[in-house]
């Protein structure tokens, strides 16, 4: 007997695999069970009670007997005859043997020789269908819940499909989804309102951001949440979308768990076939009576008797109801293949999700995927549409807004806030997987700086940063919806872009018509009329400073589209030689221009043409020679000249042509000799020729009576000409790391010197009268400790006061 508890193991896994059970494997399954219990219960009956009953005939009567045996069996053959009718059976007169009267017979047969011949009987005369029937309904039962339930079990599928149904039921149960759900059911007044409004056309007519802005989507816009999720929640979320994207990953990729569906069906109903074809041919073999001979004359004194199979009227009904579950399971099977063959099942489409969700970017999957989802749906599909939701970027970048609103509040922000040089309150926000809502809750923020964000949305809360003039995007295409562009368009004023892609430059920036400064830093095309980097430039009506910070090879000719209007153009070119510079020409509103680590030689012609630049700085080039610093007299309102971190030898005599000039900074070259013209450039206020190799100073330097700054750091200088003291309004004077051996008394002339910096010289003793420079403090004052205590102790102590 095999017991019903061992299948125990097998019930208890039906709840978690029901899901990808379709309503003709529920059906199967219950088939199933019916037919097990049809062969349990014959194998019951066939181990409690007897099996046959036999008896003898005498031997002048054996051959009648044999008749009548065969007879009776024909007959119940024909007419189906019930256990009732066997008594009033008598044999057919066209026999050869007389009929008579059955009045019973003496035997003298023992018990034992009974139960011999009833064995021995039931082992040669009966067949073996009729012997073995119950448990061949078992065996085939077995082996259809086997092959109906191999492809959960196979090596290849059951970890996938686990995996599966495990991700299945967290995504079904997850308090996200209910959220999810529940923002996209039905739109808001609100929400239908910013649709709205984000609908209308207000960019101008073939405006270059109209493509760059996003379509918005129903689950990102701004709601009265119903529910808010705690911190544990919204991370299991978090995790859930990971899960699910490795699994898609994984699992789209191959048709193993398809194929192996298939392949069971079709083995399931080759089985069936096989199994109901030899079972209708043998089920007319269970008879009632049962002719048997065997040799036992010598043992019992008979060779022939007459057997009944006790079980054989109960055995031929209940394989008859076998035969028609057979027949019901053979009809889900046939169904099963036509659901197989007749439908695409190795696509899956979320089309009508998607419209009775409204979230829009459900992707359709394809192989493995799909089909198990075309399981799901037959199990219900309300699985499919709640996990639809871990599908949808849109969801997930939701999610992670909140996730992200969680970790970083407001008063959070509020503790990152610096000053920037330009005297801003900034926020810097550094590799954040989005923008938090909270930032736009700090309301004094002046600069907004985002730095490799993975996914940056600026939504219309910016509107709230009433104070916000820059915004800084390094290595993060930001998208912004419209009604924040709305707003940044009359508000920004310095735009910060750092990129690896001139692609990656926003369309939308070039709309922002009150944008004043712009710093674009990144490689550009060498050939900018191919990508049209550059090209909405024009656009910016209001801007005034553009810095390029890249590799060009010429100066963009759509620079000069901004020419009306731009007062500093800086160029920081990575050491890539700057070739072309003939649009400079027409900036002729420029003031300042930055051309830096642009490997010039010389100094650019098309500067010269500049009437009104006021600065020019030419850093880290290339630069030997500036004969052609006499050609800068054109630029009349020049005032500040920058040509620092060159291979400057010597300074041309006609520097003297520059009379306006009032900042000057030759340091980092290689400059030997200072000509006395170069202090005919009376309007000198700041001059720096540090780390250079002159040996001395001029005398005519006292004639520089506007000097504040002088800086002569890294020199070869052993002395400082006495006229150097009266320049009575220097306030930093820096001297460090030369060979003075003193330092004269005059220095007590210097009143206004607030920075003096001596150390790395050979001075042994320093001067009193360095009492008298009242607005010199010690952090001013850079020298070595052991010669600052030679001064006198009065002279230290007002040094200290601050």
């Amino acid at each position: 007997m095999i017991p019903v508890a061992e299948f125990k193991q097998f019930t208890e896994q039906q709840p978690a695999f029901k899901v990808l059970k379709p309503w003709w494997d529920v059906l199967a399954e219950y088939i199933t069970v019916a037919m097990l219990m049809i062969g349990v219960f014959g194998c019951t009956l066939q181990i409690t009670q007897d099996k046959i009953i036999c008896l003898p005939n005498h031997t002048s009567a054996d051959r009648v007997s044999q008749i009548y045996c065969q007879e009776f069996t024909q007959s119940s053959e024909a007419t189906n005859t019930s256990e009732d009718d066997v008594a009033g059976f008598t044999p057919s007169p066209t026999t050869s043997v007389p009929p008579r009267e059955m009045s019973g017979l003496k035997n003298n047969l023992d018990l034992q020789q009974y139960s011999f011949i009833n064995q021995m009987c039931y082992e040669t005369a009966l067949h073996w269908y009729a012997k073995y029937f119950p448990y061949l309904v078992v065996i085939h039962t077995l082996i259809f819940i086997i092959c109906g339930n191999f492809w959960f079990k196979f090596p290849g599928t059951s970890s996938k499909i686990e995996h599966f149904i495990s991700i299945l039921g967290k995504c079904f149960d997850s308090p996200w989804t209910t959220r999810a759900l529940s923002e996209v059911s039905g739109e808001t007044k609100q929400e239908k309102t910013i649709d709205r409004e984000l609908s209308k056309p207000n960019l101008e007519e073939n405006s270059p951001a109209t493509a760059e802005l996003p379509v918005p989507q129903k689950l990102v816009a701004e709601t009265p949440s119903a529910s808010v999720l705690d911190k544990k929640e919204g991370e299991q979320a978090k995790a859930l979308f990971e899960r699910v994207k490795k699994f898609r990953h994984h699992v789209e990729e191959g048709d193993i768990l398809y194929s192996m569906y298939m392949r069971q069906a079709i083995l399931k109903t080759c089985k069936l076939v096989l199994i109901t074809i030899y079972n209708a041919a043998l089920v007319g073999q269970i008879h009632f009576i049962v002719p048997c001979s065997v040799h036992t004359e010598d043992m019992t004194g008979y060779n022939s008797f007459c057997c009944n199979h006790t079980k054989a009227h109960l055995f031929s009904k209940l394989a008859i109801s076998y035969l028609c579950f057979l027949g019901v399971y053979g009809l889900t099977c046939l169904y099963t293949l036509y659901w197989l063959f007749h439908r695409s099942l190795k696509e899956y489409c979320f089309r009508s999700v998607r419209e009775e969700t409204g979230i829009g970017d459900i992707p359709d999957v394809k192989n493995d995927f799909a089909f198990v989802l075309h399981l799901v749906d037959q199990y219900d599909s309300l699985y499919s549409k709640r996990f639809a939701v871990f599908l949808s970027e849109v969801s997930e970048s939701r999610l992670r807004q909140l996730n992200l609103n969680h970790e970083w509040p407001a008063d959070k922000l509020r503790q990152k806030l610096q000053q920037t040089p330009e005297g801003r309150l900034e926020l810097h926000l550094f590799k954040l997987p989005g923008l938090p809502d909270t930032v736009f809750e700090v309301t004094e923020i002046e600069s907004l700086k985002l730095e490799m964000l993975t996914e940056a949305m600026i939504p219309p809360l910016v509107s709230k940063l009433v104070r916000l003039e820059e915004l800084s995007l390094f290595n993060c295409p930001a998208k912004i919806q419209h009604a924040s562009l709305v707003y940044l368009r009359d508000h920004l004023k310095v735009l910060q872009i750092k990129f690896d892609d001139v692609k990656e430059i926003p369309l939308w920036v070039f709309t922002l018509r009150a944008l004043e400064e712009l710093q674009l830093i990144g490689y550009l095309s060498q050939d900018l009329s191919k990508t049209g980097a550059l090209e909405s430039l024009r656009e910016l009506k209001s801007l005034k400073v553009l810095t390029l910070r890249s590799n060009l090879s010429k100066v963009p000719q759509t620079v000069s589209d901004v020419a009306s209007h731009l007062q500093k153009l800086s160029i920081h070119n990575d050491g890539t030689k700057l070739l072309t510079l003939n649009a400079l020409k027409r900036l002729s509103l420029l003031k300042e221009l930055e051309l830096v680590r642009c490997d010039l030689e010389r100094i650019p012609h098309a500067v010269f043409s500049l009437n009104n630049l006021q600065v020019l700085d030419l850093k880290e080039n290339s630069l030997h020679t500036i004969e052609e610093i006499i050609s800068l007299q054109h630029c009349r309102k020049l005032n500040v000249l920058r040509l620092w971190h060159n291979q400057i030898a010597y300074i041309p005599e006609h520097i003297r042509k520059l009379k306006i000039l009032e900042e000057l900074s030759l340091n980092h070259n290689k400059i030997l000799v200072l000509p006395t013209q170069l202090f005919l450039c009376t309007k000198l206020r700041h001059l720096d020729l540090s780390h250079n190799e002159i040996r001395e100073l001029p005398p005519e330097v006292g004639v520089l009576q506007m000097l504040q700054y002088l800086a002569m750091t890294g020199n070869f200088l052993e002395d400082l000409p006495i006229e150097l003291f009266f320049c009575h309004r220097l306030k930093a004077l820096k001297l460090g790391h030369n060979k003075l051996t003193s330092l004269s008394p005059k220095i007590g002339s210097l009143v206004s010197l607030v920075r003096l910096e001596l150390k790395g010289n050979r001075i042994d003793v320093l001067p009193t009268e360095l009492g008298s420079c009242i607005a010199l403090k010690k952090s001013g004052f850079v020298v070595e400790h052991s010669l600052l205590d030679t001064l006198p102790l009065d002279v230290r102590e007002r040094l200290s006061e601050e």
